[in-house]
C-alpha cells in the first residue's frame, strides 16, 4: 500500500500502510468534521497501519522499534551483536549483555512509537463509530464498517503483542478510555485476553481476499496466523494448531516458493507473506516511510551501503550452520567443535601473511540458508561482489568476522528502492509473520499434542525448501560443500522438540525471533549463559553473563515512570 499523508487535528500524524494506496501529500491542515467523514475514517486507518514501521516521524533514531525486532529479539539472543564499535549506541550493549536499567535509551522508542500506533487505532475506531452513528448519509457499508473494525482491532493486538513481550507488563488502553483516564490506567493487567478478543474479532470478521484488494492491508489468514502464534506463546497448542492448519491449507506448498523472495525488492508480495511491514522510499526520495529500523545494519568501510556497521551475526550462528554427514544440524552442540571463525583472529606477522592470505574454507558442510543469511570473507555477498572481510566491517575485534545479509538489497535495486545517498535505508519489506514461521509454529503445536508424524513432515518441508537454494560459488566453484537433507523420523518427543527449535534458528535467523522463543521455551538462561561463555573466546562484545528471572523482560523507561507516578509499576528486579 503506498502513502497517504494526512496531520490529524488529534493529534496523530497518519502516514503509510503498505505500497498500494493513493501517494498524496496535504497542503493543510484539515478539522474535526472533515475527519468524521468515510474517507477521514479510511486516512485513519491507514495512520494506523503506518506504525508497522516502528516510526513516527524523521528517519534516525527508531532502532529499537524496527518491526524486525533485531535489537530484542536477536541482539539480546545468541544470533546477533550490537556491532559497530563499543562506543556507538552504547546502551545497546547493555541490551545485549542484559543489564539495562531503566534510563537506558533504546527503550522509549520501542515504548513510544508503539503505543502511537495503540492510540492511531483507537482512533480509528471511535472515527468509525461517530460517522457510523452520526447524521450525515456518508456512511460505510455494514461489511466495510466490520471490515475497517477488524483491521484496526487487528493492527492493535499487533502492537499489543509487541510491547507484551518486550516490556511485559504495560497498561491496556483501548478506544473507551479517554486521554484524561488514559494516563490513570496502571501496569500488570494480563494483555493476553484483550489481544485474543482483538484476534479472535478480526479472524471472524475478515475474509481470505485483502480489504479493496490492497496487498498491504491484514486478511483472514494474517489474523489466523497471527491469533496461533498467541495462543503459541500461551502452550494453547490445540487451539493455536487449528488456525495454523487453515493457514497452511489455503496456502500453496512451502516448497515451491523460493526462500530468496523474502528477502528482496523483487521477491515482495508473493505467497509467503502473511503479516508484512512494507516499505516504500516517498515520491519526494525520503524515507520516514522506509524501512528505517533496519537502516544501521548496512556494511562499513569500502562497502556499497558505508553505514553503519550495527547488527554483526554471531560466531555461535554461522557454525550453526553445520550439518553431519546426513545433512542434519548437530543438535547436541557440537557444531562448536572446530570452531569457523572466518579470519578472526589472524594476523600479518613478518614472513607470514596470515590474514592478508586467508582464504575461504570450502570443505565446511554447510546448510545452504548461512550464505543467504550471513556475510563471510571470500563468499559473494549479493550483487555486491565478494564480500573482503575486515573492509566492510566497522571493529572486527569487538563486532566479529560477519555481517547480515537479510537487511540489504541488491544494488541493481538501489534505484529508486533507498534513499539517494543514504542507501542504508531502503524499502525492502519486513515479514513480521510467514509461511515458513508457521509451517515450524504448527510442528510446535504437533509435538505438544502427541502428532510427531504431522511435525515430521513440516519441518522436512521447510528443509526441502532449503535445498532447493543454489549453493554460492566463487570461480566457479563452491565455497562449501552444501548439503541440507530431511529427517527420516522423529524418534520421539524431545528429539522432535529439539529439532524443531533448531530449525526455527536456521529458518528464521535474523528476523526478530530467537530471543522470544527462548523465553517462552523456558531455555533462555541456560542457552544465553553457554552461549556467552563460548562466544567471548571470539567476540569481544561477549562477556560472562548472568541470566536472571527479571531478565525475560526489560525494564519499563524511566521517562515513563516519571510522567505517571504512582501509577506505572517497574518491572520486578529492575
Amino acid at each position: 500500500m503506498k502513502k497517504i499523508y494526512i496531520l490529524f487535528v488529534l493529534g496523530l500524524t497518519v502516514a503509510s500502510c503498505g505500497k498500494s494506496f493513493l501517494e498524496t501529500k496535504p497542503q493543510a491542515t484539515i478539522s474535526q468534521d472533515q475527519l468524521l467523514t468515510t474517507k477521514g475514517v479510511e486516512a485513519a486507518l491507514i495512520g494506523a497501519y503506518g506504525l508497522m514501521n516502528g516510526n513516527i516521524s524523521g528517519t534516525w533514531g527508531n532502532y529499537s522499534s524496527a518491526p524486525s525486532q533485531w535489537l530484542f529479539g536477536e541482539v539480546a539472543g545468541d544470533n546477533a551483536h550490537k556491532g559497530s564499535s563499543n562506543t556507538d549506541q552504547s546502551t545497546m550493549n547493555d541490551i545485549e549483555l542484559h543489564k539495562p536499567n531503566s534510563a537506558n535509551d533504546q527503550l522509549p522508542a520501542m515504548w513510544t512509537n508503539y503505543f502511537e500506533g495503540v492510540l492511531r487505532c483507537n482512533a480509528t475506531i471511535n472515527l468509525l463509530k461517530a460517522v457510523q452513528e452520526g447524521s450525515s448519509s456518508d456512511k460505510f457499508s455494514d461489511d466495510r464498517a466490520k471490515q475497517i473494525e477488524a483491521e484496526a482491532r487487528m493492527l492493535r493486538a499487533h502492537y499489543y503483542f509487541y510491547l507484551r513481550r518486550v516490556f511485559g507488563n504495560v497498561p491496556y488502553i483501548d478506544e473507551t478510555i479517554s486521554t484524561t483516564d488514559a494516563t490513570k490506567v496502571k501496569n500488570g493487567e494480563n494483555l493476553y485476553p484483550k489481544i485474543e478478543a482483538d484476534l479472535q474479532f478480526a479472524v471472524q470478521a475478515l475474509d481470505y481476499t485483502k480489504p479493496l484488494g490492497d496487498r498491504g492491508r491484514v486478511d483472514k489468514l494474517a489474523a489466523e496466523a497471527y491469533l496461533g502464534k498467541v495462543y503459541l506463546y500461551q502452550k494453547k497448542y490445540a487451539e493455536a494448531l487449528t488456525l495454523f492448519k487453515d493457514v497452511i491449507a489455503h496456502k500453496p506448498d512451502l516448497t515451491t516458493m523460493d526462500f530468496r523472495n523474502n528477502f528482496s525488492i523483487a521477491g515482495e508480495g508473493g505467497p509467503e507473506g502473511l503479516f508484512v511491514d512494507e516499505n516504500i522510499i516517498n515520491p519526494d526520495g525520503s524515507g520516514d516511510n522506509a524501512n528505517v529500523g533496519d537502516m544501521l545494519a548496512g556494511g562499513y568501510g569500502t562497502a556499497p551501503v558505508s553505514c553503519c556497521g550495527f547488527y554483526q551475526p554471531s560466531v555461535d550462528l554461522v557454525n550453526a550452520f553445520k550439518v553431519n554427514a546426513d545433512g542434519l544440524p548437530y543438535l547436541d552442540g557440537s557444531y562448536r567443535n572446530n570452531t569457523y571463525k572466518s579470519d578472526q583472529g589472524l594476523v600479518d606477522k613478518k614472513g607470514d601473511s596470515a590474514k592478508t592470505n586467508y582464504k575461504v574454507d570450502t570443505t565446511i558442510a554447510f546448510d545452504p540458508r548461512v550464505d543467504y543469511t550471513v556475510g563471510r570473507r571470500g563468499v559473494p555477498y549479493r550483487d555486491w561482489g565478494i564480500f573482503p572481510g575486515d573492509a566492510w566491517i566497522r571493529d572486527p575485534a569487538f563486532g566479529g568476522p560477519f555481517v547480515s545479509k537479510k537487511q540489504q538489497i541488491d544494488k541493481a535495486e538501489f534505484a529508486g528502492n533507498t534513499v539517494s545517498g543514504g542507501e542504508y535505508i531502503t524499502a525492502l519489506d519486513v515479514n513480521i509473520i510467514r509461511l515458513a514461521d508457521v509451517y515450524l509454529m504448527a510442528a510446535e503445536c504437533a509435538i505438544e499434542t502427541g502428532n510427531l508424524k504431522d511435525a515430521l513432515d513440516w519441518v522436512n518441508a521447510v528443509r526441502k525448501r532449503a535445498a532447493n537454494l543454489p549453493g554460492l560459488r566463487v570461480n566457479n566453484k563452491a565455497v562449501a560443500r552444501y548439503n541440507v537433507k530431511t529427517y527420516p523420523s522423529f524418534p520421539n518427543a524431545d528429539y522432535a522438540r529439539n529439532a524443531v527449535r533448531f530449525e526455527r534458528r536456521l529458518e528464521l535467523a535474523l528476523e526478530g525471533q530467537r530471543f522470544f522463543d527462548l523465553v517462552r521455551w523456558g531455555t533462555a538462561k541456560t542457552v544465553l549463559e553457554s552461549y556467552m561463555t563460548f562466544e567471548k573466546q571470539y567476540v569481544a562484545a561477549s562477556a560472562t553473563i548472568n541470566f536472571n528471572a527479571r531478565d525475560t523482560i526489560f525494564p519499563i523507561p524511566q521517562q515513563e515512570l516519571d510522567r505517571a507516578p504512582g501509577i506505572l509499576t517497574q518491572n520486578g528486579g529492575y
